[in-house]
């Protein structure tokens, strides 16, 4: 089964006025599929910087652009040799000057741009950056058709593991890529650190799902110190695997929570780390709340492109919203997220929309029906509201 990935029409016309393209996500998300499919409708031609033959063609990547001039090169892998772009930037300039303004390189990397310009040189100015995000509400198909959208929810957004022929061959294929990403991925990029840690400290996040971390607890119960702890999270944050969504602290005259919230980004490995392998197990487990919660987030956030900034907001006395949308600074949209088909709204969630004067309030529920509630609040279901992301100028 084929998926068409929204991202697709967007990657096309950003290659049209863009001289090079950096296409991240982590790994088996479908970027090389994506950009193999796009290879065939035009001249382009790949090479994998994870095969040994492939890399030795870009050591000297001047005579390789060269041979093939008029020809978009798709470098997948980027990440295993970020010096690359040292050579690309002159190759880039070179090419403008020429009047070749558009499509010269298209790059894939499992990692964000800011790891790979720790030990390399981004061609700034030169290049445009896309994320492709795991499968969502609106890319699946079983969603729209049968209003359900359990089973993207359970498996998660990583292709392979949501088309699996049953749940538990979804559940094997996830802890095979959590396995692949201890012992071989993180020690490529990151420092040395022991795999059965990182896997502890990585539940660790799954149980505490959405949460403001405390990083001298969770250092303690890995036997690490909290600048550590920061550093893995810097590590798996820069790896796309981790999100930090940040708080809104706008003066409102309130004492604000300042540190940032903590999600597992995809909600397959969330289960998959917590051993949840079935539906129901979901439905009875404590992280049922917060897995749902950061499961609808990361759908709205791969819509919103670069609409609008995200953000969450809290105080001390217990006003909160689970996600703010901030369009361009001049109209703010405040979230609610809860996993009922019967949704009711605390009294925190009114406060906080009048503390930041939201402009728009909805609750993201598990149902499908659009409804009013009081105080201006619009009932709706995940891929309605993705819908009207998209569907804003």
């Amino acid at each position: 089964m084929m998926i068409k990935r929204e991202i697709e029409e967007t990657l096309i016309n950003t290659l049209r006025r863009s001289p090079s393209v950096a296409l991240m996500g982590p790994r088996q998300i479908g970027k090389t599929t994506l950009a193999l499919n796009l290879g065939e409708n035009i001249n382009a031609i790949y090479l994998d910087l994870e095969n040994s033959i492939d890399r030795a063609k870009t050591q000297d990547i001047f005579s390789f652009h060269t041979a093939n001039k008029n020809r978009l090169i798709i470098l997948d892998e980027v990440q295993r040799t970020p010096e690359i772009f040292t050579s690309l930037r002159g190759i880039i300039d070179q090419e403008r000057r020429e009047g070749n303004t558009s499509g010269l390189f298209l790059f894939l990397g499992s990692a964000s741009m800011d790891l790979l310009q720790q030990s390399g040189e981004s061609p700034a100015g030169r290049i445009a950056y896309l994320e492709l995000y795991g499968i969502n509400a609106l890319e699946f198909p079983e969603t729209v058709a049968a209003g359900n959208i359990n089973k993207l929810w359970l498996r998660g957004g990583f292709p392979e593991s949501l088309l699996a022929p049953s749940d538990n061959d979804s559940l094997g294929w996830r802890r095979d890529f959590i396995r692949t990403y201890l012992e071989r991925d993180i020690p490529q990029l990151g420092p040395r650190i022991p795999a059965h840690t990182l896997e502890r400290f990585w539940t660790m996040l799954a149980h505490n799902q959405g949460g403001v971390v405390n990083a001298s607890l969770l250092g303690r119960n890995i036997d690490v110190s909290s600048v550590t702890v920061n550093r893995y999270i810097d590590l798996m944050t820069d790896l796309l695997l981790v999100r930090r969504l940040q708080p809104w602290t706008v003066n409102v005259g309130k004492r604000l929570i300042r540190a940032p919230k903590i999600y597992v980004r995809d909600s397959g490995l969330v289960h998959a780390l917590l051993n949840i392998s079935t539906f129901n197990s979901l439905l009875g487990h404590p992280v049922l709340g917060a897995s749902w919660e950061g499961f609808v987030i990361e759908n709205i956030l791969s819509v919103v492109e670069k609409k609008a900034l995200p953000y969450f907001y809290r105080t001390s006395s217990g006003a909160e919203i689970d996600l703010i949308l901030e369009f361009s600074g001049v109209e703010k949209w405040a979230i609610e997220i809860k996993h009922s088909t019967t949704p009711t709204v605390p009294k925190g969630f009114y406060i906080a929309c009048d503390d930041i004067k939201a402009d728009r309030r909805f609750v993201v529920y598990s149902g499908n029906e659009t409804f009013p509630m009081e105080g201006g609040i619009t009932a709706i279901s995940l891929a309605l509201l993705m819908q009207e992301i998209q569907n804003r100028q």
